[in-house]
């Protein structure tokens, strides 16, 4: 049976929103199971007013690269106002007072990728709490976490620690779909809000996102595929260096390496890790880190979705290209999603323990060790805030 998403089960019972001014927060994702898009699907209803959109990182089309400032614009389809949550500061990431004046219901209807990392659960909470201050309702139209329900991996933020990849703290894959994420923090943060999640049907904790039916669209310009989001809960961590994670190529994140970097010897680092299988490669990024450089490297091809440990995997790569790279790697330095005072890998992580122990050169068990308990706790804290 496929799965029926949230904006499907709103289109087939939309009382609601009848009446009400809507504000929608979408990407290019935010489509039904034959790829309409929810701004058209929306907008062509009798009963609802659809007057306002709100972009995310990349923008409401999609078309921006990473940490790219997106600014207001208007929608060349339908002509309405379009109002960015990603700009040149932090507080560009929430919506203003005056973007809801025309709204009484906020609408989310983004797919995630099950990663901590990815900003995009992070502008909902974000435009949460600006309903709650406003006396706006929010509604959620939940989609499926593309890497499965069942499995959490990774450690908490540390104090001071968190940020646009890590807004409130839990682990780098958290297991949440956003309807699920939402209800948590609504709890949590004990928001005066009207809040409602419109829940799929049909969708199973265990699901891959084959089993659900429905068509892929990419969520930003590096997640081409369902593959690059299994691998990068893990695999985002390049991010915190000067290695290229694969963007400017084909496969971001399945692809990860450096120049001078020896893919036989990284491979071989690697090949007891579980649900995969590593391959020596050379490639030449397009734009991004060492655009148009050689790099030696890796490509992760997924043998068992549900052995695979993608923050594991993530980590032992950091540790192994410390070691062979030597003086050759390096940790990024320069700001990272608004924050200049942290490194990187630290916001990425979640706090200085997996750069620390890295460059000590500490066992890959011994670095597991730091997020173990907090994979626990996270575990049977969620059960609270569950829907499926």
């Amino acid at each position: 049976m496929r799965v029926a998403t949230g904006l499907e089960r709103l289109l087939a019972d939309d009382r609601r929103l009848r009446g009400r001014r809507v504000g929608l927060i979408a990407n290019p994702t935010a489509v039904d199971a034959e790829l309409r898009h929810a701004v058209d699907l929306l907008a062509a209803r009798p009963g609802l007013r659809l007057t306002a959109l709100f972009g995310p990182e990349h923008g409401v089309r999609g078309d921006a690269q990473d940490m790219i400032e997106v600014g207001a614009a208007v929608d060349a389809r339908t002509g309405l106002p379009v109002h960015s949550l990603y700009g040149h500061d932090l507080a560009s990431l929430a919506p203003t007072p005056a973007m809801l004046d025309d709204v009484d219901v906020l609408v989310y209807a983004v797919q995630d990728v099950g990663s901590r990392y990815y900003t995009f659960v992070w502008t909902m909470v974000l435009a949460m709490r600006a309903a709650a201050r406003a006396g706006k309702a929010f509604v959620v139209l939940d989609r499926p976490n593309p890497i499965g329900g069942a499995l959490v991996e990774g450690g908490a933020i540390a104090p001071g620690h968190d940020s646009f990849v890590g807004l409130v703290s839990c682990p780098n894959r958290h297991g949440l779909t956003a309807g699920e994420l939402a209800r948590w923090r609504a709890a949590e943060e004990g928001l005066d809000l009207d809040l409602e999640i419109v829940t799929m049907a049909g969708w199973r904790r265990d699901h891959a996102f084959a089993d659900t039916g429905l068509p892929w669209v990419m969520p930003s310009p590096n997640m081409p595929t369902v593959d690059t989001a299994l691998v990068y809960p893990g695999m985002c961590l390049v991010e915190g260096t000067e290695l290229s994670e694969g963007r400017g190529t084909t496969r971001p994140f399945e692809l990860a390496g450096a120049p001078g970097l020896d893919g036989h010897a990284l491979a071989a680092e690697l090949a007891a890790l579980p649900g995969a299988r590593f391959r020596p490669v050379v490639f030449r990024p397009t734009f991004h880190k060492h655009g148009h450089q050689p790099c030696g490297g890796v490509q992760i091809h997924v043998t068992d979705p549900v052995a695979f440990r993608p923050y594991l995997t993530g980590v032992a790569w950091l540790r192994a290209a410390r070691r062979l790279l030597g003086d050759g790697f390096a940790w990024r330095t320069r700001a990272y999603e608004f924050v200049d005072t942290i490194p990187a890998i630290d916001l990425l992580a979640g706090g200085p323990a997996v750069r620390e122990l890295v460059d000590a050169g500490a066992p890959l068990a011994d670095l597991a060790a730091t997020w173990a308990a907090d994979e626990r706790a996270f575990a049977e804290a969620r059960a609270a805030w569950l829907l499926y």
